[in-house]
């Protein structure tokens, strides 16, 4: 027996429950993470928020993980502290950083007049600091990601390992749809925004919970795989070392997974951040609900994610899944561009297929990762591609709040506003006007921002096609199936 095959991993209930214990604190981090997405319209009307500060806000997730390498540090800490450590250090930042957030949101420090200085330009000082909240829930966000994949991997490889990460990742797209479909119903009834973070922040609190008990059960397989590497006279696995990093970046399979990682996810989640404002004002759904459409994105991968990822394990085809899902989104950005397409039901069908390639990508992507990287080195692997990854999770974002804003007001909507805006009125005075003023009256024509992420995905599917023409020359067993007979 060698130390990869101690008991309790081979134990399948146990096996299965630690999964479930590090895949609800990810769904709990998820629906944090999304608990804004659906309530762009309610920020602008209720708090004065543009436009180009809500995509401020959006990029501010992945600030510290882009400009102050924090993400990189992480799976630096992890490959050396190991994941019990490096978990409970990241749900500390989830919950400390959404609570911030929540502060900035209901304080009443502040004011509309209130200002700072923030990347060149002057943002409500409320905006600024619910940036830093949810730049330091990032931090925790990305790097408890990582560490539950790490840990994933430790029980699993050999094993259901596709699977087991289509589960995961099936868990915390159920915490995005929850976020989606139900935020703007907790906001509306308590008639304020503030009312959904704490409710993903009580949240929070029972997932960190959860990776606790899942703690004990790690700390008891270590021991175990220790024993038995003493008693078969095998040494414990080579611990990781800083020259593992210069053999990751050399590594040309990874680069290509990193920037697939990174085009695809941001084709994705800063989608989903406009999703519902696009609902809005293409398909003039009303807002209370507009969050229920792009929640059946992340809903349907909760089937389909494993089911691909149980593809993988059997049949294999992990390229050819990439492939495929990217294909399919770019299809389903381009229909949204269409400007007759205006039709909600219609929308209804496109989030359904955007759901479908949005499970295929990630089934086959983070198994290939890891046949490509050795395990002492996954952790750094895995906070470097997710670091590259942040860079368009923070840069998409801006980019599209800034084109909203600058070429995608409908004039309609700004000969209403302006002549509001210029009276001087009170905070209040002035959200009233303009909410009963615009109601019905859409703000945004979408078609330019929909072109954006429709280029990302395309050059995603060229480097899908590449990672194939790669696998081939480096023999990696991309296509081959996990599960070996």
């Amino acid at each position: 027996m060698t130390a990869r095959s101690a008991s309790l991993r081979e134990s399948t209930s146990a096996r299965w429950f630690v999964l479930f214990l590090v895949a609800f604190t990810m769904f709990a981090v998820y629906v944090a993470s999304d608990i804004f997405s659906p309530l762009k319209t309610m920020l602008e009307e209720d708090n004065l928020w543009t436009s180009s500060e809500y995509g401020l806000f959006s990029g501010s997730y992945s600030l510290f993980n882009v400009f102050l390498g924090m993400l990189i540090f992480g799976g630096l800490v992890l490959d050396k502290m190991g994941i019990r450590f490096t978990g409970i250090l990241s749900c500390i930042l989830v919950v400390g950083g959404m609570s911030l957030k929540y502060w900035a949101l209901t304080t009443n420090a502040f004011t509309i007049d209130d200002t700072v200085m923030f990347f060149g330009g002057r943002i409500k000082e409320q905006v600024f600091w619910v940036c830093m909240g949810f730049a330091t829930f990032g931090v925790g966000a990305e790097v408890a990601g990582v560490t539950v994949l790490k840990a994933i991997d430790k029980w699993f490889t050999g094993k259901e390992l596709a699977l087991a990460m289509g589960l995961q990742l099936a868990l915390a797209r159920l915490g995005s749809g929850a976020a989606l479909a139900f935020s703007p119903m907790i906001a509306n009834h308590f008639h304020n925004v503030s009312s959904s973070v704490l409710a993903s922040i009580i949240l929070l609190v029972v997932g960190f919970l959860c990776y606790i008990i899942y703690t004990l059960y790690d700390k008891k397989l270590d021991h175990q795989l220790h024993m038995e590497a003493m008693k078969s006279g095998e040494k414990d696995e080579e611990s990781f070392n800083l020259k593992d990093v210069k053999a990751i970046v050399s590594n040309q399979g990874f680069w290509l997974i990193a920037v697939l990682c990174l085009l695809f996810y941001a084709a994705i989640f800063p989608f989903l951040k406009y999703a519902s404002d696009l609902m809005v004002n293409k398909f003039s759904v009303d807002p209370k609900v507009a969050g229920l459409i792009p929640s059946m994105l992340p809903f349907g991968c909760i089937i389909l994610t494993p089911l691909f990822g149980r593809i993988y394990d059997k049949v294999g085809h992990g390229v050819d899944l990439m492939i495929g899902g990217a294909a399919l989104i770019t299809v389903v950005h381009l229909i949204f561009t269409l400007p007759f397409i205006t039709q909600w039901y219609i929308a209804v069908i496109l989030m359904i297929l955007l759901g479908i390639g949005f499970a295929m990508v990630p089934a086959a992507m983070w198994p290939a990762l890891a046949k490509i990287i050795p395990q002492r080195q996954f952790g750094t692997a895995m906070a470097l591609t997710f670091y590259i990854q942040n860079i368009g999770l923070w840069g998409m974002p801006l980019l599209i709040g800034h084109i909203l804003d600058k070429y995608c007001v409908y004039p309609a909507y700004k000969a209403i506003v302006n002549p509001i805006l210029a009276q001087h009125l009170t905070e209040k005075q002035t959200v009233d006007a303009i909410t009963s003023a615009t109601v019905g009256v859409p703000h945004y024509d979408y078609t330019l921002p929909m072109l954006v992420f429709v280029i990302t995905c395309g050059v995603s599917v060229f480097v899908a096609f590449s990672i194939k023409w790669l696998d081939k020359r480096k023999g990696y067993g991309l296509q081959e199936a996990n599960i070996k007979k």
